[in-house]
């Protein structure tokens, strides 16, 4: 009765982490934990949740499918750095020690939570938003280069990645809050995604735990999506803040 107990709570918070996905990132913080609490080791826990939550994104990213439209011109000169990253940090997860990457994550989530929290100034400082709805040259070198950056981190670990790719899209000039976070659903998608077949092609995915979080993912990340139409922008973009300074926090402590 136990072990069936535990595994509700996995299935719990794996529903709770797919609705976060889907409005901010962090997800993570609440099903990585779980699994560790279960009693899965730390580095298949971490593939275990990669493998778990990247179907909840991928249902994310179908509710928002409308939203995206005007912005599919900057999926390729995004999702190129994630598929690359993904990779990168996957292999950095197996192959290198993690106390460097636990140095520099709680400073690039605030880093990240301060860039979407001052967006606005931040943006007519640099200069990089185009004609509203277009973005500039010099903010898309930006998206390539701070998306390959997360991606990486993405593919290591992942906690947060919604929260920096929403940053680095407000610096670049997007301003639609809803349309940003169907860019981030698709281009988190992809992160996890590659990393989820190196982790399954190494052996480090707990299959059984993985489906049943799955399940959960992608009914929290549909339903997380749907309802943050509901609401209006400001009060997501306060959420969203509050999220990556909890994350920031949760990050520093650890």
């Amino acid at each position: 009765m136990e072990h069936f107990f535990s595994l509700g709570v996995l299935f719990v918070a794996a529903v709770i982490a797919g609705a976060i996905n889907s409005v901010a990132g962090g997800g993570s913080l609440i099903s990585f934990p779980s699994l560790i609490g279960f009693g899965v080791a730390a580095i298949p826990a971490n593939a275990t949740n990669t493998a778990a939550l990247w179907p909840g994104t991928l249902s994310s990213a179908v509710a928002y499918s409308k939203d995206t439209k005007i912005y599919r011109d900057l999926l390729i000169p995004l999702i190129t750095p994630s598929i690359i990253g993904g990779l990168l940090g996957a292999l950095a997860l197996v192959a290198t020690p993690p106390e460097l990457f636990d140095e520099i994550v709680p400073f690039l989530v605030l880093f990240a939570t301060l860039l979407f929290a001052f967006r606005d100034p931040i943006t007519r400082w640099f200069n990089l938003s185009g004609d509203g709805e277009q973005v500039s040259a010099l903010g898309r070198v930006w998206g390539f280069t701070f998306q390959l950056m997360v991606a990486t981190y993405g593919g290591y670990f992942g906690a947060g990645i919604g929260i920096l790719m929403l940053g680095s899209l407000s610096v670049m000039g997007l301003r639609d809050i809803h349309r940003m976070n169907g860019l981030k659903t698709i281009l988190a998608t992809v992160i996890n995604i590659i990393a989820f077949f190196f982790f399954a092609f190494k052996g480090l995915v707990v299959w059984n735990l993985a489906i049943l979080m799955a399940i959960g993912a992608i009914v929290g990340g549909y339903a997380g999506a749907r309802t943050a139409k509901l609401v209006a922008p400001s009060y997501i973009r306060a959420f969203v803040i509050a999220v990556g300074l909890f994350v920031s926090v949760w990050l520093f402590v650890k």
